[in-house]
């Protein structure tokens, strides 16, 4: 039987942010950074994969260390951080690993003959003289690598524009030859960075990190982290080496500027840096980002959300939701837990992480322990929404909340909606149950979760009967 698909997708004990999602075979694959919970910096962990069967996809398998950050000559005593990586198949139909270490500004290449490798080192990339990509006068640093084969040719996109920073000029695409590590085009820009977007159709939307490269069609799309840090953008182009016109916003993990259940305006959970993808499974397009936990910057966990084109080739902006690659609604009846919260947020509007001022998803014990997560520090007025559910005849709710709390909780079906039911609480160290009547009309919404009162909750998860 096939497992309904959540956000996040992989167990909640799992951070793996920065998806390069792809297909190969019958299997669908994910690459990227890897977390720790309660990480002091980004990307601690070595490279793991997670795959999925195409059919199926809320059934994940844990594929192992692909790549151990021991692996990189540069890197033997293990002091640099694996940051975000790409994987593309070579005209050998080997596959190969794309990435950069925190302390150095060049590209490592991995090489494997299966997609979940192990992935052995193979080299760095060069100009046909040997001088490292990166090294050379002129080159900027390098970042990020997204890349895409065909033809023989290896486009790699590389990149980072702080704001205020002029020495980086915007994202740039580099030409390799079949050996997968030689340049043949040096590199160009491609989109520019904030420093250089003024006039442009990319200024308030210019590049700031996380390249990747996919194509539909005759069209590339690049796509980007913008300077907000929270959304990823795109840029359309019919050459992979130039000619790319904004297209727009594709997600944003706080929800910023969509409008059908808020106003545009208004965030709608926290965010903060964005990275990943589009790919097509099934003949359904998905876009792949990450959310951020526990209050930090530093565990960050992969969602997706299914994505449409319009006749013209353009992607609408996606609303972030619970059941992302489940392809339907979740059924309205059963337990879930709460960290499959898509919206979270208090009475104070932030669009970015805020620490312990607002509530946050987290999990007991330490990183790679099994333990599902929950949301703390749900003071008055959080609340958290998880959407959506296909619901048939709900007569009651029933929430599991420990913590120092003397309030009530408000089950809502709108954000701005009325009160459907209100569930007091009490002072627990352990998880209690609470039940209440939930007069919930039959289909298509949202459920939302609001604490009020004082203390400081704890919530594990909701049952729908």
């Amino acid at each position: 039987m096939k497992k309904n698909a959540f956000n996040p997708y992989l167990p909640s004990w799992e951070y793996i942010p920065d998806a390069e999602p792809y297909v190969f075979g019958n299997r669908v694959y994910i690459y990227g950074s890897h977390d720790y919970y309660n990480g002091h910096v980004f990307c601690l962990g070595d490279y793991v994969c997670w795959s999925a069967p195409a059919d199926d996809l809320g059934n994940w398998r844990y594929e192992g260390i692909i790549y151990p950050k021991t692996e990189d000559p540069l890197n033997r005593d293990g002091k640099m951080c694996l940051y975000a990586p790409d994987v593309t198949v070579g005209p050998d139909g080997r596959f190969y690993l794309y990435y950069v270490l925190d302390h150095v500004s060049i590209v490592s290449v991995a090489v494997s003959d299966t997609p979940a490798g192990k992935y052995r080192f193979l080299g760095y990339v060069h100009y046909p003289d040997g001088t490292k990509l990166g090294e050379r006068q002129g080159d900027e640093p390098q970042f990020d690598p997204g890349v895409l084969t065909e033809g023989g040719k290896t486009y790699l996109y590389t990149g980072f524009c702080g704001r205020g920073d002029a020495s980086r000029t915007g994202a740039m695409v580099t030409v390799l030859g079949s050996d997968m590590l030689t340049i043949e085009q040096a590199p160009v820009r491609i989109v520019p960075g904030s420093e250089y977007s003024a006039g442009t159709e990319f200024e308030n939307h210019a590049f700031f990190e996380a390249p990747s490269i996919r194509k539909r069609g005759n069209i590339y799309y690049f796509i980007y982290s913008s300077e907000v840090m929270h959304e990823l953008c795109y840029a359309v182009s019919d050459n992979p080496t130039g000619g790319f016109h904004y297209g727009g916003v594709i997600v944003s993990n706080c929800d910023l500027h969509i409008d059908s259940y808020k106003p545009a305006d208004l965030p709608a959970a926290y965010g903060a840096n964005n990275h990943g993808s589009i790919v097509e499974i099934n003949e359904k397009w998905y876009i792949f980002y990450h959310r951020h936990t526990n209050g930090t910057w530093y565990s960050r966990q992969g969602c997706a959300e299914q994505i449409h084109f319009t006749p013209d080739g353009f992607i609408p902006q996606t609303e972030m939701t619970s059941c992302g690659l489940n392809g339907a609604p979740l059924p309205g009846t059963g337990e879930y837990p709460a960290y499959l919260a898509c919206n979270l947020f208090t009475k104070e509007p932030s669009v970015y992480v805020g620490g312990d001022r607002f509530p946050k998803i987290m999990q007991d014990g330490r990183d790679g322990d099994e333990n599902e997560g929950y949301i703390a520090n749900m003071t008055d007025s959080a609340t958290a929404g998880f959407k959506y559910f296909d619901c048939r005849n709900v007569q009651e709710i029933t929430i599991s909340v420990r913590g120092y709390a003397n309030g009530h909780f408000e089950i809502k079906n709108r954000m701005d909606g009325g009160t459907l039911a209100r569930i007091p609480v009490q002072y627990s160290n352990v998880w209690e149950d609470y039940t209440a009547k939930l007069p919930l009309s039959d289909g298509i919404q949202p459920i939302y979760i609001t604490y009020r009162g004082p203390g400081n909750a704890s919530l594990k998860s909701f049952t729908l009967r």
